[in-house]
C-alpha cells in the first residue's frame, strides 16, 4: 500500500461565504457578538495548514482540483435542482437559505463547483492509477445533499458523485464508508435502490430532523428493491468514543466489505465525532481517528488493491478537527501517531457501543453473513 496520500485542493472552495449568527441560526439581538457559521473557511484552512506543517508533510502530494461541469453534477442530482442552485448564487441574488442550516451567498456557485470537481479529480486519479489514496480537502461537506434537496450545510453530494464516477468509469462495485457523526442521508438517498453501491454510515442516533432530512438513519433502513441490504446504518449512542467506532469497523464494516468485494472504496471523512466538536460530542479522540484511518487502510489493501478515495465532510471544532484529520492521515499511511493530543481527556467506555452494534448486526442478518 502507498506511503503517500495525494491531497486534492482548490482554493476556490474557501470563497463560499456562510455568514455568521448564533452558531447556525440567525443573529440574536440579545448578544453583543455573532459567531461564524460552523461550516466556514477557517476550519479548512486549519486542516490544510496542519497537513503542510505537521509531521505528515513529507508524505503528502498536493494535487490540483478543478470545477465540475453541470453534466457531471447531473449524474446524481436533478437538473432542475442544479439550475435552482446556480440561480441562487449568481450576481444580484442575495443571501438565501436552502434549509434552516444551509445558506448560499452570491459568489457561492464557483466554490460549489470547485468542491464537487475536486472530488471528481481525486477519484479520476485513483482510477487512472496515478495514486492509490486520494483525499479531496473540500468544503462545504456533501453527504447530506440528496438528488433534489440540500441539507445540513451540504449542496452537492461529493461522496455520491465520486461513487457514481467510479461506476461510470468501469468499477463494478463501489463501497461508500461514512464516519461523519451525522447520518449520510444524501448518499443513502442516491443509491437506496441499487445493488452496485454499498453505502455504510456510522453516526449518532439523531433520527430525522425535518422535511430536508426525513430519513431516520436507523439500522432498519436497509435499501429497497434491488438495493435491499445494500444500505447499512450503524447508529451509535451519543458519546460512543474511540472503542465503539473501532468495534463498528471490526464487527460490521470490515465483514461487510469482505462480503461485498468492492473495486473502489469511497470514504466520507468527517471529524465532527471528535470529543470537542459542538456538532457531535461523540468523544472520538485523535487516537480514535488514527484507528479509523488504519482500519480503512487495511480494508483497502486487502480488497481494492489500495484504491481509496476520501472526501472531506464535517469537523467544526476548527482547531481540534485539524489535529484529528492529521491523525486520520497517519492512520491511512500506516504510521504510528506522531502528534500528542493537546486537549482530549474524556475516558473511553469499552462497552459503550455493544448494544447498538448488536442491533445493527441483527438487522443485517437476513442479507449478510457477518
Amino acid at each position: 500500500m502507498s506511503d503517500t496520500v495525494h491531497v486534492f485542493w482548490d482554493a476556490r472552495v474557501l470563497d463560499h461565504d456562510t455568514g455568521s449568527g448564533f452558531w447556525e441560526a440567525a443573529p440574536s439581538a440579545l448578544l453583543a457578538e455573532s459567531e461564524p457559521h460552523p461550516e466556514n473557511a477557517a476550519r479548512i484552512r486549519n486542516m490544510k495548514a496542519v497537513l503542510e506543517r505537521g509531521p505528515v508533510a513529507d508524505r503528502i502530494v498536493w494535487r490540483a482540483g478543478r470545477l465540475a461541469t453541470e453534466a457531471e453534477l447531473a449524474t446524481v442530482h436533478d437538473p432542475s435542482y442544479i439550475t435552482e442552485i446556480r440561480a441562487r448564487t449568481t450576481a444580484g441574488a442575495g443571501r438565501s437559505w436552502l434549509t434552516s442550516t444551509t445558506t448560499l451567498a452570491p459568489g457561492s456557485w464557483e466554490p460549489l463547483l470547485a468542491a464537487a470537481g475536486t472530488c471528481l479529480a481525486a477519484v479520476d486519479a485513483v482510477l487512472e492509477g496515478s495514486c492509490e489514496v486520494a483525499y479531496a480537502l473540500v468544503r462545504p461537506p456533501g453527504h447530506h445533499a440528496q438528488p433534489r434537496q440540500a441539507d445540513g450545510y451540504c449542496v452537492f453530494g461529493h461522496a455520491a458523485l465520486a461513487a457514481q464516477r467510479a461506476r461510470d468509469r468501469g468499477a463494478e462495485r463501489v463501497a461508500v464508508v461514512d464516519w461523519d457523526v451525522h447520518h449520510g442521508n444524501g448518499t443513502q438517498e442516491c443509491f437506496y435502490e441499487r445493488p452496485d453501491v454499498l453505502t455504510v454510515s456510522l453516526h449518532m442516533a439523531h433520527g430525522p430532523w425535518g422535511a430536508s432530512h426525513p430519513q431516520t438513519g436507523s439500522p432498519d433502513e436497509l435499501g429497497r428493491g434491488a438495493g435491499l441490504g445494500r444500505n447499512v446504518n450503524i447508529e451509535l449512542p451519543v458519546g460512543a468514543g474511540d472503542r465503539a467506532y473501532a468495534d463498528a469497523f471490526e464487527r460490521v464494516v470490515r465483514p461487510l466489505l469482505r462480503s461485498f468485494r468492492p473495486d473502489v472504496i469511497v470514504a466520507a471523512s468527517g471529524q465532527d465525532a471528535a470529543t470537542f466538536d459542538a456538532n457531535g460530542q461523540h468523544n472520538v479522540t485523535m487516537a480514535g481517528f488514527h484507528r479509523i484511518g488504519s482500519l480503512l487502510r487495511e480494508c483497502a489493501a486487502e480488497l481494492t488493491g489500495g484504491r481509496l478515495v476520501l472526501t472531506q465532510e464535517g469537523g467544526y471544532a476548527r482547531s481540534y478537527a485539524a489535529y484529528c484529520l492529521h491523525a486520520t492521515i497517519e492512520g491511512l499511511l500506516g504510521r504510528e501517531p506522531s502528534l500528542a493530543d493537546p486537549v482530549a481527556y474524556v475516558p473511553d467506555d469499552p462497552t459503550r457501543g455493544d448494544a447498538a452494534l448488536d442491533r445493527v448486526r441483527a438487522a443485517l442478518a437476513p442479507h449478510w453473513a457477518l
